[in-house]
């Protein structure tokens, strides 16, 4: 690992204002960067490395109204364990409790994993030995090549990634809404490929909190090969409010969270065991898998089902 300089931030507006000038990158939990770091997998290294977990305040989870607001440095074991959040956005406490392993639970940050950068092969590659689209290359590696865990649902700027953040999809499920230090992003605007970022935050602009409205019905599955601490090779939330409306959100899909509209068209009139089975099919409709990882057409079809159902009823 290469030398850094390492700050300990007070604020959250002191910390974008370190960051504004590209040289210095933010770390909560430091599950995710440090990695990137240790294994020099960008062209350009940070100068300086701001802490976040120096700054009071950000770690809370409170209800206001009809509206949760969850600090970006809240540990996603407390999101996990929260009574609020289990009762008012179950979708949102069953991803967190999914996250990793619970040592890394104990350390990650939920702001952290909305914003942890994608965990594809040919992006992670210790040494930049694959200069690819995300890091300013020409092309994706990945669309020819070993393609087993990418996208389903075609590009994201020439990037076929897929997101592997399983907290993502719940917080789109749940319209919730990502207040930085500049502005607040819809949770469904907030996630995409952007340079080595998969999200919108510009230089200088740090996530505070998500303000996640409470929903009537909520829940979260996930598919990964070993099951207790993996990333998910598919994951799915769903969410219903009170006048019965739908959202289904798939991950790991797409370099983005994935909001199927088609299958929410499939549950309008309300969820049962054969409407969950045609928004399965729906949600998979517009597909178009790469060489290697048809598969996942499959899983993601009967994650949509079996997590619609969870809420049926």
């Amino acid at each position: 690992m290469k030398h850094f300089k390492h700050m300990q931030a007070s604020s959250a507006d002191e910390a974008a204002n370190e960051a504004k000038a590209g040289t210095a990158w933010v770390m909560a939990g430091g599950t995710d960067l440090l990695g990137t770091l240790k294994d020099e997998i960008f062209p350009e290294y940070p100068e300086t490395v701001i802490d976040l977990k120096t700054i009071d305040g950000l770690d809370s989870i409170a209800e206001e109204g009809d509206t949760l607001r969850i600090g970006a440095l809240a540990k996603l074991a407390d999101v996990a364990e929260s009574d609020l959040v289990k009762t008012h956005a179950a979708a949102l406490a069953q991803a967190a409790g999914r996250v990793a392993s619970p040592t890394i639970r104990h350390m990650g940050t939920l702001g952290g994993n909305v914003c942890q950068m994608h965990r594809c092969w040919y992006f992670r590659v210790p040494d930049d030995r694959f200069h690819c689209r995300r890091k300013g290359g020409a092309t994706c590696p990945a669309r020819i090549g070993d393609n087993r865990y990418h996208s389903i649902f075609g590009d994201d700027n020439g990037c076929f990634a897929s997101s592997s953040h399983d907290t993502a999809p719940a917080l789109v499920a749940l319209e919730a809404t990502v207040v930085t230090t500049k502005r607040e992003v819809p949770a469904g605007e907030f996630f995409g490929a952007h340079g080595h970022r998969s999200n919108v935050l510009e230089d200088g602009e740090v996530v505070k909190e998500f303000r996640v409205p409470k929903v009537a019905k909520s829940a979260f599955q996930k598919f990964a090969l070993r099951k207790s601490i993996d990333f998910p090779v598919v994951n799915c939330a769903v969410a219903q409010t009170s006048d019965g409306a739908t959202r289904v959100v798939l991950g790991g899909v797409h370099p983005a969270p994935w909001r199927s509209k088609e299958a929410e068209e499939a549950v309008a009139g309300g969820v049962s065991a054969d409407t969950a089975q045609a928004a399965g099919e729906a949600a998979v409709s517009v597909a178009k898998p790469l060489g290697k990882n048809a598969y996942k057409v499959d899983i993601a079809r009967t994650l949509v089902k079996r997590t619609l159902m969870d809420i049926a009823g």
